[in-house]
């Protein structure tokens, strides 16, 4: 019976004390087990003299699938939505430069262009030739750009709640950005997260309070760069939407969106199905702008569909 209870209560005692002594230890736990439940691993590639932290995972002779975070994020927001496709395809999610594990150099051009030109010298260093590419939000658009400027360097693309498009309506994000003076995409403090958590998912999940200055750490380090950064694709998105380059996709494209959106409104998706020939959507009427978050399962089955229709 003592023995019983030993292995009952030793795991939760364990937790504890890495809650209250050890939270730096306890949140690197849950990213390894995170990746482990993904079944992905994480590597590193030289391109241009910097070092590309990346995840992969799946059967490296399936067909390869990239998926590029968003703006403030990393590879590992990836690890929510990987167990539903590494399965059946071989995965690689970057951290782009800038983000994450990446170079932090705040010279390097951060508009979307550069973005895809760097993305295009990863995949040539990982020796990846025509992949299915995806992204969310900023990556998105990243890979949107990748699309319009490498036709045939491609097999699909999909995007999720991508950016870079002007929709009919204005979003939240572009009324409260219009004065320049406040970015609501950076932590002003550790008592902010809260705030920019319900500004990007329609449903916040409880973060507990010990994890907050762990978690959060890396985007109030690098704040000032973030916020450069922010105000370089801001105005890139004001001078030069892609809307009228819409028309120079020529792979098979796949348009997921959350209904409250409050950074990207979903008026953009009529956008690209009129500006993408053959393209498809699908908008889920629970989530907002990471539905690979806040629904991996459900957004994975669509994205699954689609994938298996072109990876012949």
């Amino acid at each position: 019976m003592k023995i019983l209870l030993v292995l009952i209560f030793a795991p939760l005692i364990t937790l504890a004390l890495l809650y209250f002594l050890f939270p730096e230890q306890l949140v690197q736990l849950m990213r390894w087990l995170m990746r482990k439940r993904a079944r992905v691993v994480r590597k590193t590639v030289a391109v241009d003299g910097r070092r590309w932290p990346y995840l992969e995972g799946g059967d490296p002779a399936k067909p390869t699938l990239v998926m590029v975070h968003g703006f403030g994020a990393d590879k590992d927001h990836w690890t929510f939505y990987a167990p539903w496709l590494t399965k059946d395809y071989h995965l690689i999610a970057p951290d782009l430069p800038g983000f994450g594990e990446n170079d932090r150099d705040g010279e390097l051009p951060f508009d979307v262009g550069s973005q895809a030109t760097r993305l295009k010298g990863f995949l040539e260093a990982l020796g990846i030739d025509r992949p299915h590419l995806g992204g969310n939000s900023m990556g998105g658009w990243i890979a949107l750009r990748f699309a319009i400027d490498y036709p045939g360097a491609l097999r699909t693309l999909t995007l999720m709640n991508n950016a870079g498009i002007l929709g009919a309506n204005e979003s939240e994000l572009q009324r409260l950005a219009a004065d320049r003076d406040y970015n609501p995409l950076v932590l002003a403090n550790l008592e902010d997260a809260d705030r920019l958590i319900a500004f990007v998912v329609h449903k916040p999940t409880y973060v507990p309070t010990r994890l907050k200055p762990v978690i959060y750490a890396d985007a109030l380090r690098h704040r000032d760069l973030l916020d450069k950064i922010f105000w370089v694709i801001a105005d890139e998105m004001e001078q030069a939407p892609l809307n009228g380059e819409l028309g120079k996709v020529q792979v098979p494209t796949l348009i997921l969106w959350g209904r409250h959106d409050k950074l990207i409104d979903v008026s953009c998706v009529a956008v690209l199905e009129a500006g993408i020939a053959g393209s498809r959507s699908h908008i889920f009427d629970h989530v907002a702008h990471v539905p690979m978050i806040e629904d991996p399962k459900a957004t994975a089955e669509i994205q699954r569909a689609f994938l298996a229709e072109h990876s012949s």
